[in-house]
């Protein structure tokens, strides 16, 4: 089965255009080097990209000397008191002229993606300039989404390193603190000045003392309720006390 004919239109796909740019670039130059070749002609090819990158072919040893040959044969011999020189500065002003168009054409498509004079355009245009604004703003979120993405992944590594340093420095810290005060207090244990361990209080720590409850002033009870008249035998004075 034959291969399908394809429509001769612009072809919307960035990615796509750029591949069969390059593909039938490529055949194009190849078609006019085999031209040259078994034809025994001069064969010069021009081409410029949509990005303004030149690709040339001559057959000749000059592309100058070809593009001479054109002038003289598109545009007639120049007057016997013209120089060569004077051709050179027509081709680079019609070549300025065309860079010229070249470059209000660019300027024209930079205003209508900023959104301005859009009222020339028809219908399949403004299609066509809403698709790329679309597809440049998917790349611009998506760029900056990798790019707050290496930031949050850059801050998470940064942040591992700072846990580490500080476990690290938390634990010579502690070093130095156990060792400063084995310096400080060599023989601790020995010399006493240590916290003794509480003494547990309970009900033996307080002892009841063996007393009489009654405060007795003077004279014994006893004493008192066995004395008989006379002077007392243990010098305590009887019936003092009403």
């Amino acid at each position: 089965m034959g291969r399908g004919r394809v429509e001769l239109k612009r072809i919307e796909n960035k990615i796509n255009r750029q591949v069969t740019f390059a593909k039938r670039r490529n055949g194009l130059l190849k078609k006019a080097y085999e031209l040259s070749v078994l034809c025994d002609a001069e064969v010069a090819l021009i081409i410029f990209s949509n990005r303004g990158k030149l690709y040339e072919f001559c057959s000749t040893s000059s592309m100058l000397k070809t593009l001479e040959r054109y002038q003289k044969c598109n545009y007639g011999a120049p007057e016997p008191n013209v120089s060569t020189r004077e051709a050179l500065e027509l081709s680079s002003q019609q070549e300025y002229l065309k860079l010229k168009a070249r470059y209000e054409s660019l300027q024209r498509s930079q205003r209508n993606l900023m959104g301005e004079d859009l009222g020339p355009l028809s219908s399949k245009e403004l299609e066509s300039l809403e698709r790329q604004l679309d597809m440049s703003l998917k790349q611009i979120r998506s760029t900056r989404t990798q790019y707050m993405l290496d930031q949050l992944t850059d801050l998470q590594r940064k942040e591992h390193l700072l846990n580490d340093a500080n476990k690290t420095l938390r634990q010579r810290l502690m070093e130095g603190y156990d060792l400063s005060s084995l310096q400080l207090n060599p023989n601790g244990n020995d010399m006493g000045y240590g916290r003794q361990p509480a003494q547990p209080h309970g009900d033996a720590f307080f002892h009841q003392l063996q007393c009489e409850p009654t405060l007795h002033i003077g004279y014994h009870p006893d004493a008192v309720s066995g004395v008989t008249a006379g002077p007392s035998v243990n010098n305590y004075m009887a019936g003092w006390m009403p």
